[in-house]
Parts: structure tokens; sequence; C-alpha cells
């Protein structure tokens, strides 16, 4: 008689992105799970890190535009309010982008000076131009 054991996988698969509401989360910024740090690793140094970062951070005054468009008067006077607050919002948003980056790099446990390879061998190049161009080591 011949018995077979049948093992059985008791772990879940870990998901690898976040869920809608992890992401929300993620846009306020709370950590996301360690099985996601790829995730996170492209979410904040990929080719699109910009535009993601752009949009992220336009989570938390969603409702602040919305209760915008709730104050009396002309439609117009409304949107231009929304308007003004979503530049402001962006200003700021470029205008500390670096550090966002940065601290949300840490708090995922990954180096902070981390930055798109693509971008980093695009500096070398133009490096390596300006050197053979002008004899010496860029300033």
């Amino acid at each position: 008689m011949r018995t077979e054991q049948v093992t059985s996988v008791t772990s879940k698969k870990q998901r690898t992105s976040p869920n809608p509401l992890q992401w929300l989360g993620y846009s306020v910024g709370r950590k996301l799970p360690d099985s996601m740090q790829d995730w996170v690793r492209n979410d904040l140094i990929g080719d699109w890190a910009v535009p993601r970062h752009l949009i992220r951070s336009m989570v938390p005054f969603i409702p602040v535009f919305a209760a915008f468009m709730l104050f009396p008067g002309p439609w117009a006077l409304r949107a231009s309010m929304v308007l003004l607050g979503v530049l402001l919002a962006l200003f700021y948003s470029v205008s500390y982008m670096a550090q966002n980056r940065s601290r949300r790099l840490e708090r995922h446990g990954l180096p902070s000076e981390l930055e798109n390879p693509k971008k980093i061998s695009r500096h070398d190049a133009e490096k390596a131009a300006y050197e053979k161009l002008h004899g010496g080591p860029a300033t």
C-alpha cells in the first residue's frame, strides 16, 4: 500500500502591485507591504515617474476640489477656484518632488538616492561629450 502525501500550499500568493485601496493609502503617504518594493521602485524612479507623481499628488486634494465645486456662485467661478487649486497644488508638487521621492524610497526600505538608470546613462553621456569637447571634467 502506497501512501501519497499531498502538499498543500498554505501561503497566499503575494501581490506585486497595490489594489485600489492600497494605492489610495500610498498616495497619501502610507507604506506598502515589502512584497511590492519592485512596484514602488518603478513608481518612483521608472520612466513615467514624474507623471505618476503628479497624479498621485493630486489625490489628497480631490475632496478640496469637490468642495470648491459646491460653493455658491456661477459655474465659471467655481471652476476657476478648482483650476487655481490644481495649479497651486501642481506647483508645490513639482517643487518638492525630489524630497517626496527620497522620503517614499526610505519609507519602503530603498536607498533614497536611487535614480532612473536611463537618466543616469544620459547624464554620463552628456558629461563624456562635454569632456571630449572641452578637454576637461565638467563642473
